[in-house]
């Protein structure tokens, strides 16, 4: 598309409000991951959700070598956790713990869901990553979301 003003798709996308996940992983023991806004719910029967990387993280190459990942749904008390891992190569100081499949579940989320790695496809410059849920829970049920919404936190 020749005419194509990436800037005003943003601005129209932004338009969208979403929610902010950090999806982490482990590498040599260490807390590896990213933050994004691209995540979904694809399907119950199979469990499956879906992710989508920049081609440019640096994080997701770590994360998915491992072949599982978990999906941290972030508190909207928790806009420096998200700030931290929005920043490549970084991750936040936070405390963390483990369960099924290893993958880190950060303190102080809303809620998680830990998965395997059941497929990627390729879109555009990004990459679809298809996560099998192997486990998930609820661990803050009074706490509101942080939601991103033309280009900043929050809604107003």
């Amino acid at each position: 598309m020749e005419d194509f003003d990436s800037r005003a798709y943003r601005d129209t996308m932004g338009q969208f409000c979403t929610g902010v996940v950090i999806v982490t992983g482990v590498q040599a023991g260490q807390l590896v991951g990213f933050a994004a806004q691209s995540f979904v719910s694809l399907s119950l029967e199979p469990p499956l959700v879906a992710v989508c990387p920049g081609k440019a993280s640096t994080s997701w190459p770590r994360i998915r070598a491992s072949g599982h990942f978990c999906i941290n749904i972030l508190a909207d008390d928790q806009q420096e956790v998200s700030d931290v891992f929005a920043q490549t190569g970084k991750a936040a100081d936070v405390a963390w713990a483990t369960r099924r499949t290893g993958a880190p579940i950060l303190d102080g989320a809303m809620a998680y869901v830990e998965c395997s790695l059941a497929a990627e496809h390729d879109a555009g410059d990004h990459t679809v990553a298809v996560g099998e849920v192997i486990g998930f829970e609820t661990l803050r049920d009074d706490a509101k979301p942080l939601l991103y919404f033309r280009g900043g936190y929050g809604v107003s």
